[in-house]
């Protein structure tokens, strides 16, 4: 049920759009983490060896593409209407659209990387460009016009603004690779990555952070100023590092990460302190998933600012591995994973009690035992994966780890649709928002 407080009723909780459209990138998404997990598994010599192989492209766009995004564009099109008040248009339709073409893109570009030839990358790209402009300008559409007072509004607002710049740069190095045009290959990675995981990556989260964290962990809100400074400070930082890395000025590249980093760690102190005076008398699950995504997201800021400092050449490969693993297989994962568990089941109980008394409570939808397991499968699989940058065979065992706390993450989600096909009350008018 929801957790009492006043933060739903800032909520447009009658303006949701319908389950479908965000449930099908949720429900998507495991397949996708899974896929990551095993392809690791199987090609964990290539993976693990550079960052530069063909096997570790495809694995990091697995799961930024299949997963992390696959749960972000979802996780947009249920915030706008009810965080900033305003509705997506022809919401079905974009949701439909936008979740077949990511989905057909992403295999076209794992396939390409895979050895399927460059024309799978002009593929690839030309299916995520018209997928991902049309999905961009839709949602950035809505957040221009949006006029929601608080700092979730901005930082949701520079994230999208990010994405366009991450979708601009991976398609010129899409269409670059498939139709042999001469593209600075080695630095637009650099900017791709960088736009991708922290422009978008990490101002989504912040959006998100500062609705959930208060709601769902019953925590006191971020402090205002210091809400509506990080995600400004960490556009600052992208805009040092990307003038810095392509002309080669390493002390504005130095600055840049500096200031990436120093965000990062603020982010991660604030949401913790705020974790730790939650009202909550029983900790669940969820707010463990938070401190293990938070504490890998420290890891990565360590290991990435000792690559910016001078690593010893003969550890450079290795720290990127690790570093790769810390953000893309241990933060971001960890973080959705905690945001799930609690939006699935606030939906399934929000249209649920829209049909009258009846509803399950929220923390009837899923239930502890699902997650609690998938989190202690999902920690175990970073061990492994991070211990992979010294052995390969680890990383093979960190692979298989991962694939399955993402089946056990799917599986949990199939109960929480299954709760939801279960109920035969028909509709009514939506139930008053309990706050």
């Amino acid at each position: 049920m929801p957790h009492r407080g006043c933060v739903m009723t800032a909520l447009a909780l009658d303006e949701s759009p319908p389950l479908h459209a965000p449930l099908r990138f949720f429900a998507t998404a495991p397949i996708w983490g899974a896929a990551a997990g095993v392809l690791t598994s199987l090609r964990a010599e290539r993976v693990t060896a550079s960052r530069w192989t063909p096997e570790a492209f495809a694995v990091v766009h697995v799961l930024a593409l299949g997963f992390m995004l696959q749960v972000m564009a979802g996780a947009l099109l249920q915030l706008l209407p009810v965080a900033v008040g305003s509705a997506v248009p022809r919401v079905r339709l974009l949701a439909r659209v936008s979740h077949a073409g990511l989905n057909a893109g992403t295999l076209l570009l794992v396939a390409a990387f895979l050895g399927a030839g460059p024309g799978w990358f002009a593929a690839a790209g030309a299916v995520l460009l018209a997928t991902l402009a049309a999905y961009v300008g839709a949602v950035g559409l809505c957040l221009a016009r949006a006029r929601a007072i608080g700092p979730t509004l901005p930082a949701l607002r520079l994230a999208v603004l990010a994405l366009g710049v991450t979708v601009a740069l991976g398609v010129t190095l899409a269409l670059g690779l498939g139709l042999g045009w001469p593209v600075p290959i080695v630095e637009l990675v650099h900017l791709h990555a960088a736009w991708g995981v922290l422009g978008f990556g990490l101002c989504l989260v912040l959006g998100v952070a500062y609705l959930v964290v208060p709601m769902f962990q019953l925590t006191p809100a971020y402090p205002v100023p210091v809400a509506r400074a990080l995600p400004l400070t960490v556009f600052a930082g992208l805009g040092l590092w990307s003038v810095g890395v392509p002309l080669g000025v390493e002390p504005v590249a130095f600055a840049g990460a500096a200031v990436l980093a120093a965000a990062t760690v603020a982010f991660v102190a604030q949401t913790l302190l705020l974790l730790a005076s939650s009202k909550r008398r029983i900790r669940d699950t969820t707010a463990w998933y938070w401190r293990l995504g938070l504490c890998c997201l420290l890891l990565a800021a360590a290991s990435a600012s000792w690559l910016h400092v001078g690593c010893p050449p003969q550890l450079r490969a290795p720290l990127e591995y690790a570093t790769g693993v810390f953000v893309l297989a241990g933060a971001f994962p960890a973080l959705i994973c905690g945001m799930l568990y609690k939006i699935v089941p606030f939906l399934v109980w929000l249209h649920l009690s829209r049909r009258g008394p009846g509803a399950p409570l929220m923390h009837q939808v899923i239930g502890e035992p699902g997650p609690r397991v998938q989190l202690v499968t999902h920690a175990a699989a970073v061990i492994a994966l991070a211990a992979g940058a010294a052995s390969p065979l680890l990383a093979a065992f960190g692979g298989a780890l991962f694939a399955a706390s993402k089946v056990l993450l799917g599986l949990n989600l199939v109960v929480a649709i299954s709760v939801y096909r279960s109920d035969h009350r028909p509709a009514g008018p939506a139930a008053p928002a309990r706050c």
